[in-house]
């Protein structure tokens, strides 16, 4: 196959829902080490990431710490993205971003110093510095390429690919490539006081501990392995539909965040204006005619979109909130690491 730039390639329906089988894996959290490659906990590493080994077992802490996390686009979102992974001692992080340090940056992302000598830095090598002091068994690598120049084969150095605030169209071709290469993949954005995180782990299994019943007055705990098959952000960010039981209830489909119809709006028009945000009369007057079409779409009440939130959502774009940043960047960190370690059950596959 020739690895041309992505962007240089044609994407299509069938190479988005092509099937990649991923490799199935059981653990046993009682295990000093896990299967396969991956390497002992020291006793050095037990006492570092002691409360955490509590939490998921030294099995999970393993593969966490012989894990491969690329982040792109470093922003306020990846900057605790970043910052979680790192304390929770992923093995290696890239970070790949070919954008330089603004001023605008200063002000949400606290990876990045107050000092004006960073503004016109590489965004990607200006955070590495803090974050390499967060904790320096992991290993923190800078690329300072477009991802747009990158092929393929470049995400199969990767266990996990983690794209944030990029073009749906971005999303739409790194989510091919990572399937192409059997590779987890995030895609995540704030807007102001507005978020979301989509996954799609092609397949996967994690193992829970349950009740298993009582025996002799006494429970019992079992490990059950279960699996989870996602479809891809072409499909989820526009096409798919709600699960049954929502449709069905309409006390559930007033529960949805309207959100989610302002968000697959803002994809779409985003594609049509060439990346721009609304910004005059007939771009509100465009974007408020596609989020209705969205909310119809998916079947929810038309009460829930009330001219109160598209204006709040409205003004929130373009803007970026450290709280937000915090919230929705420890939530995606957590599922990663989740994932990587195989005991809770991860997202599926948009909030």
């Amino acid at each position: 196959m020739n690895d041309r730039p992505m962007m240089q390639m044609p994407v299509g329906v069938a190479d988005l829902l092509m099937p990649v089988a991923a490799a199935a894996a059981t653990t046993n959290g009682s295990q000093m080490q896990a299967t396969g490659d991956e390497s002992i906990v020291s006793a050095d590493e037990v006492a570092l990431y002691d409360r955490q080994i509590r939490l998921w077992g030294m099995a999970a802490q393993a593969k966490i710490q012989n894990a491969s996390v690329l982040l792109i686009t470093i922003r306020a979102l990846a900057n605790e993205v970043a910052k979680n992974l790192v304390l929770a001692g992923v093995g290696s992080l890239t970070l790949l971003d070919g954008n330089t340090v603004t001023e605008s940056d200063l002000g949400a992302q606290f990876l990045l110093s107050d000092e004006g000598d960073v503004i016109g830095q590489n965004r990607a090598q200006a955070a590495s510095v803090a974050l390499g002091k967060l904790n320096r068994r992991v290993q923190i690598h800078v690329d300072t390429d477009n991802v747009v120049a990158k092929g393929p084969s470049y995400f199969a150095g990767f266990d996990v690919v983690i794209a944030t605030d990029l073009s749906p169209d971005s999303f739409n071709i790194i989510n091919t490539a990572t399937r192409l290469n059997g590779k987890a993949f995030y895609a995540a954005g704030t807007h102001g006081m507005y978020g979301f995180i989509f996954s799609d782990l092609i397949e996967h299994d994690y193992v829970i501990e349950r009740e298993a019943g009582n025996t002799d007055g006494a429970k019992t705990m079992e490990s059950v392995t279960k699996r989870e098959l996602y479809s891809t952000w072409f499909l989820a960010s526009d096409l798919a539909t709600l699960p049954d039981d929502y449709v069905k209830s309409r006390r559930r489909l007033k529960s949805v965040t309207p959100a989610l119809s302002c968000l697959r709006a803002l994809w779409e028009f985003t594609e049509v204006k060439g990346g721009a945000l609304p910004g005059n009369r007939d771009d509100l007057r465009l974007f408020t005619q596609m989020a209705t079409q969205k909310h119809k779409a998916l079947s929810l009440p038309s009460e829930t979109l009330r001219p109160d939130f598209l204006r709040s959502f409205l003004q929130n774009l373009g803007s970026e909130m450290a709280p937000v940043a915090a919230i929705v960047g420890g939530q995606l960190a957590q599922d990663v690491i989740n994932v990587l370690g195989q005991t809770q059950q991860p997202i599926q596959n948009l909030v």
